[in-house]
């Protein structure tokens, strides 16, 4: 998942699980009806958009369970082995894999037909990625994020980038400009601890990490060189080594002008910073050979073993309709993964149709099931040469050769 502050996390996950969520006091199947068991990330729930599909499918019940993301994991794999699990399930891209290959997740395809709103070209490409493992449709996109860089109009101004750096050079000049300006001021923040934020840079620097035949590429030229371009704010001063300046306030301060992060981001700085009003906005990343950014967010899928696949199909067809993902976004915020709701006015605000934007070149981790595993791996690798000074290429060789480990297994 991504990252975030403690409280924006809880923030995003109570209104994620309320747009989709009915309240369990009413989620019962009805006299004679069909009940429809749907399991969401989150901790309450509210029934707008539920209630919107009974009473369009008069009959069938909604019964929505919230999971919270930190025990998920866990209640879905106890679902796999007792064959006793949901209709409909939201599942993290990321997780996509591991429960694939386990044979929980239907294969759609047969219904594409049926569903033509489901078909993959109504969906970023990044998102297309995400939906099919082994050549079976698993998941279908139901919202998405990605990253962009968030930036202080005025203080890039005085340092001669009005509207952001565009590229890696002009990202570092306007960083060292930046960070002259004395002590305590620095260019950027850098999200060492996510593999997320790494991966951006390496695909941006042309490594693809790991290929098609499962083979890994750290110890090349192109994410050697990634990873060396983000040693080097660490060593020039330019980004800040510790956890200690809070981000809202540094941005408002101006002790850090630059960020790479998600939408949620948006609502945090007009929240915390509004005095920024007119003095910040959003970029698409600096490029390298390309400014590809990182995709997220979460699909719906249908389990193996569901009885009710025709309703559990249809359901997520009503998701995934244009208008559903719009009224989801009014709520929660969530991007929606349908490339024609972009149209709407909603995302005429400069802040948010960068996003929109950046979706265009955005695209998920390796889909792979090992790839937390990996993850971990090459993050630990980072902190060794930013933190420890150890060897690039030393400590490349050594990752590369426990991602063939992993890989291997």
């Amino acid at each position: 998942m991504r990252k975030k502050s403690l409280l924006l996390i809880l923030a995003s996950i109570l209104v994620l699980s309320g747009v989709l969520a009915g309240c369990s006091k009413g989620a019962g199947g009805g006299s004679g009806g069909k009940e429809l068991k749907v399991w969401l990330m989150g901790d309450e729930t509210d029934d707008t958009l539920i209630k919107e599909y009974e009473e369009k499918n008069p009959g069938v019940k909604v019964s929505v369970q919230s999971i919270p993301w930190s025990s998920a994991h866990d209640k879905l794999l106890t679902a796999v082995a007792s064959k006793n699990g949901p209709d409909v399930v939201q599942m993290g891209t990321t997780w996509i894999p591991e429960f694939a290959q386990a044979g929980a997740l239907l294969d759609l395809t047969p219904y594409l037909e049926q569903y033509p709103n489901l078909k993959q070209e109504n969906y970023f490409d990044g998102a297309v990625e995400t939906m099919s493992y082994e050549d079976k449709v698993v998941g279908i996109p139901w919202y998405v994020e990605t990253r962009v860089l968030f930036y202080r109009t005025d203080l890039l101004a005085e340092v001669g980038y009005p509207e952001g750096p565009a590229t890696w050079d002009e990202l570092k000049d306007a960083g060292k400009k930046l960070a002259a300006r004395g002590s305590g001021n620095y260019a950027m923040t850098i999200d060492a601890k996510d593999m997320n934020y790494l991966a951006m840079f390496a695909w941006q620097n042309g490594s693809q990490m790991i290929d098609e035949n499962r083979q890994p590429h750290f110890n090349e030229p192109e994410f050697m060189g990634a990873i060396e371009y983000l040693k080097s704010f660490y060593d020039e001063g330019l980004t800040p080594k510790g956890n200690d300046l809070e981000l809202f306030s540094s941005f408002k301060d101006g002790k850090i002008p630059m960020f790479i992060s998600g939408p949620w981001m948006i609502t945090g700085v007009k929240e915390k910073a509004p005095e920024l009003e007119g003095k910040w906005a959003t970029k698409t990343l600096p490029a390298k050979e390309n400014n590809t950014s990182f995709l997220g967010g979460a699909n719906l899928s249908v389990f193996s073993s569901s009885k009710n696949v025709e309703e559990a199909v249809k359901f997520i067809s009503f998701m995934s309709d244009k208008e559903t993902q719009l009224k989801n976004y009014d709520v929660s915020l969530n991007l929606p993964a349908v490339k024609s709701a972009w149209e709407d006015q909603r995302f005429e605000d400069p802040l948010f149709a960068t996003f929109g934007k950046q979706l265009e070149n955005a695209k998920p981790v390796p889909f792979i099931k090992e790839w937390e595993a990996v993850s971990q791996a090459a993050i630990a690798s980072f902190e060794k040469i930013t933190v420890g000074g150890a060897d690039i290429k030393t400590e490349m060789d050594q990752l590369n050769a426990k991602a063939s480990e992993i890989l291997g297994k």
